[in-house]
Protein backbone atom coordinates (compact mmCIF):
# COMPACT_ATOMS: atom_id res chain seq x y z
CA UNK A 1 0.00 0.00 0.00
CA UNK A 2 1.67 3.25 -0.75
CA UNK A 3 2.39 5.60 2.15
CA UNK A 4 0.90 8.87 0.36
CA UNK A 5 -2.30 9.26 -1.37
CA UNK A 6 -2.97 9.35 -5.41
CA UNK A 7 -4.82 12.43 -6.34
CA UNK A 8 -7.47 12.12 -9.36
CA UNK A 9 -8.65 14.47 -11.26
CA UNK A 10 -11.28 16.08 -9.24
CA UNK A 11 -8.29 16.94 -6.97
CA UNK A 12 -6.26 19.00 -9.33
CA UNK A 13 -6.90 21.82 -10.83
CA UNK A 14 -5.45 24.85 -12.67
CA UNK A 15 -2.20 24.46 -15.01
CA UNK A 16 -2.49 21.33 -12.89
CA UNK A 17 -5.84 19.99 -14.66
CA UNK A 18 -4.92 20.48 -17.84
CA UNK A 19 -1.42 18.60 -17.91
CA UNK A 20 -3.26 16.06 -15.95
CA UNK A 21 -5.55 15.74 -18.67
CA UNK A 22 -2.46 16.06 -21.72
CA UNK A 23 -1.22 12.93 -19.71
CA UNK A 24 -4.05 10.98 -19.78
CA UNK A 25 -4.54 11.22 -23.04
CA UNK A 26 -1.16 10.61 -24.46
CA UNK A 27 -0.43 7.53 -22.08
CA UNK A 28 -3.74 6.30 -21.16
CA UNK A 29 -3.08 6.95 -17.36
CA UNK A 30 -1.21 8.84 -14.88
CA UNK A 31 1.54 7.31 -13.55
CA UNK A 32 0.93 6.98 -9.59
CA UNK A 33 3.89 8.95 -8.94
CA UNK A 34 2.99 11.83 -10.78
CA UNK A 35 -0.67 11.70 -9.38
CA UNK A 36 1.16 11.66 -6.07
CA UNK A 37 3.38 14.77 -7.28
CA UNK A 38 0.38 16.32 -7.57
CA UNK A 39 -0.16 17.19 -3.88
CA UNK A 40 2.35 19.79 -4.41
CA UNK A 41 1.10 21.28 -8.27
CA UNK A 42 4.40 23.39 -8.93
CA UNK A 43 6.81 19.67 -8.28
CA UNK A 44 3.76 17.85 -10.21
CA UNK A 45 3.53 20.75 -13.45
CA UNK A 46 7.46 20.93 -13.42
CA UNK A 47 8.65 17.47 -13.38
CA UNK A 48 6.25 16.75 -16.51
CA UNK A 49 8.03 19.18 -18.01
CA UNK A 50 11.04 18.32 -16.92
CA UNK A 51 10.77 14.22 -17.95
CA UNK A 52 9.56 15.78 -21.72
CA UNK A 53 12.89 17.58 -22.31
CA UNK A 54 14.67 14.74 -21.04
CA UNK A 55 12.78 12.04 -23.39
CA UNK A 56 11.55 13.83 -25.80
CA UNK A 57 14.49 16.00 -26.77
CA UNK A 58 17.92 15.62 -28.24
CA UNK A 59 19.56 13.50 -30.54
CA UNK A 60 19.81 10.14 -28.92
CA UNK A 61 16.59 7.99 -29.92
CA UNK A 62 14.30 7.41 -27.07
CA UNK A 63 14.89 3.82 -27.41
CA UNK A 64 18.55 3.96 -26.00
CA UNK A 65 17.20 6.53 -23.46
CA UNK A 66 14.60 3.93 -22.02
CA UNK A 67 17.29 0.98 -22.49
CA UNK A 68 19.59 3.26 -19.95
CA UNK A 69 16.07 3.71 -17.71
CA UNK A 70 15.59 0.00 -17.40
CA UNK A 71 19.09 -1.19 -16.60
CA UNK A 72 19.07 1.90 -14.08
CA UNK A 73 15.60 0.59 -12.60
CA UNK A 74 16.63 -3.11 -12.76
CA UNK A 75 19.92 -2.24 -10.29
CA UNK A 76 17.52 -0.12 -7.89
CA UNK A 77 15.37 -3.32 -8.16
CA UNK A 78 12.30 -0.84 -8.51
CA UNK A 79 9.25 -2.91 -9.85
CA UNK A 80 7.34 0.37 -10.47
CA UNK A 81 9.07 1.89 -12.88
CA UNK A 82 10.38 -1.15 -14.35
CA UNK A 83 7.05 -2.23 -14.89
CA UNK A 84 6.18 0.69 -17.48
CA UNK A 85 9.37 1.39 -18.42
CA UNK A 86 10.37 -2.60 -20.02
CA UNK A 87 7.09 -2.20 -21.63
CA UNK A 88 8.05 1.23 -22.78
CA UNK A 89 11.25 -0.25 -24.06
CA UNK A 90 9.56 -3.29 -25.69
CA UNK A 91 7.47 -0.51 -27.70
CA UNK A 92 10.67 0.83 -28.76
CA UNK A 93 12.20 -2.40 -30.51
CA UNK A 94 14.31 -3.48 -27.74
CA UNK A 95 13.94 -7.50 -27.35
CA UNK A 96 12.94 -9.62 -24.17
CA UNK A 97 16.45 -11.51 -24.50
CA UNK A 98 18.45 -8.09 -24.74
CA UNK A 99 16.44 -6.75 -21.49
CA UNK A 100 17.61 -9.67 -19.83
CA UNK A 101 20.70 -9.44 -20.57
CA UNK A 102 21.27 -5.99 -19.22
CA UNK A 103 23.06 -7.12 -16.38
CA UNK A 104 25.78 -8.61 -18.13
CA UNK A 105 25.46 -6.71 -21.08
CA UNK A 106 29.26 -6.55 -20.82
CA UNK A 107 30.13 -10.31 -22.44
CA UNK A 108 26.90 -10.01 -24.37
CA UNK A 109 26.65 -9.90 -28.20
CA UNK A 110 23.21 -8.00 -28.18
CA UNK A 111 24.46 -4.99 -27.85
CA UNK A 112 26.46 -2.26 -29.74
CA UNK A 113 29.83 -0.79 -28.38
CA UNK A 114 27.94 2.51 -28.10
CA UNK A 115 25.03 0.56 -26.64
CA UNK A 116 27.26 -1.07 -24.02
CA UNK A 117 29.32 2.21 -22.97
CA UNK A 118 25.75 4.02 -22.28
CA UNK A 119 24.48 0.64 -20.04
CA UNK A 120 27.95 1.18 -18.37
CA UNK A 121 27.49 5.00 -17.81
CA UNK A 122 23.78 4.00 -16.20
CA UNK A 123 25.27 1.18 -13.86
CA UNK A 124 28.64 3.42 -12.60
CA UNK A 125 26.20 6.32 -12.64
CA UNK A 126 23.59 4.06 -9.90
CA UNK A 127 25.99 2.07 -7.92
CA UNK A 128 28.90 4.79 -7.86
CA UNK A 129 29.61 7.96 -9.51
CA UNK A 130 32.77 8.49 -7.96
CA UNK A 131 34.25 5.27 -9.74
CA UNK A 132 34.04 6.26 -13.43
CA UNK A 133 37.17 6.82 -14.75
CA UNK A 134 38.91 9.47 -16.77
CA UNK A 135 39.27 6.29 -19.76
CA UNK A 136 35.45 5.06 -19.09
CA UNK A 137 34.54 8.27 -19.88
CA UNK A 138 37.12 8.86 -22.99
CA UNK A 139 35.70 5.66 -24.23
CA UNK A 140 31.89 6.81 -23.46
CA UNK A 141 33.31 10.21 -26.03
CA UNK A 142 34.33 8.01 -28.93
CA UNK A 143 30.33 6.96 -29.01
CA UNK A 144 28.77 10.47 -27.81
CA UNK A 145 28.86 14.17 -28.30
CA UNK A 146 29.32 16.32 -24.91
CA UNK A 147 25.39 17.13 -25.30
CA UNK A 148 24.66 13.75 -25.79
CA UNK A 149 26.12 12.54 -22.86
CA UNK A 150 24.32 15.55 -21.06
CA UNK A 151 21.00 13.40 -22.50
CA UNK A 152 22.41 9.95 -21.06
CA UNK A 153 23.45 11.38 -17.49
CA UNK A 154 20.28 13.49 -16.84
CA UNK A 155 17.99 10.22 -18.01
CA UNK A 156 20.20 8.02 -15.77
CA UNK A 157 19.73 10.79 -12.96
CA UNK A 158 15.90 10.97 -13.38
CA UNK A 159 15.28 7.96 -13.00
CA UNK A 160 17.73 7.56 -9.79
CA UNK A 161 15.33 10.46 -8.79
CA UNK A 162 12.14 8.49 -9.44
CA UNK A 163 13.25 4.92 -8.27
CA UNK A 164 13.79 6.32 -4.98
CA UNK A 165 10.89 8.59 -4.59
CA UNK A 166 8.48 5.72 -5.95
CA UNK A 167 10.04 3.10 -3.60
CA UNK A 168 10.25 4.93 -0.77
CA UNK A 169 6.54 5.43 -1.22
CA UNK A 170 5.87 1.58 -1.89
CA UNK A 171 4.23 3.05 -5.61
CA UNK A 172 2.28 -0.18 -6.89
CA UNK A 173 2.37 -0.10 -10.76
CA UNK A 174 -0.30 2.24 -12.77
CA UNK A 175 -3.17 0.40 -14.24
CA UNK A 176 -4.71 1.98 -17.31
CA UNK A 177 -7.43 4.79 -17.19
CA UNK A 178 -10.80 3.59 -17.21
CA UNK A 179 -13.59 4.07 -19.82
CA UNK A 180 -15.45 6.72 -17.30
CA UNK A 181 -11.65 8.81 -16.53
CA UNK A 182 -11.35 9.26 -20.31
CA UNK A 183 -14.40 10.26 -21.10
CA UNK A 184 -14.57 12.81 -18.56
CA UNK A 185 -11.64 14.24 -19.95
CA UNK A 186 -12.75 14.08 -23.52
CA UNK A 187 -16.09 15.69 -22.58
CA UNK A 188 -14.37 18.66 -20.88
CA UNK A 189 -12.25 18.88 -23.74
CA UNK A 190 -15.00 19.07 -26.23
CA UNK A 191 -16.91 21.92 -24.17
CA UNK A 192 -13.59 24.10 -24.46
CA UNK A 193 -13.12 23.21 -28.45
Amino acid sequence: MPRISRLNRDQVSGDSLSIYDRVLLDRGNVPNMFRTMAHRPRIFETIIAHMDAVLKTGTLSTALKELVIVRTSQLNCTDYCLASHTALARRLGWTDQQLAALPAYASSDLFTEAEKAAIQLAEVMTVDSHAYSDEDFARLRTFYSEGEVVELMAAIGLFNYFNRFNDLLRMEPTKPATAEELAQVAEAHAVTA
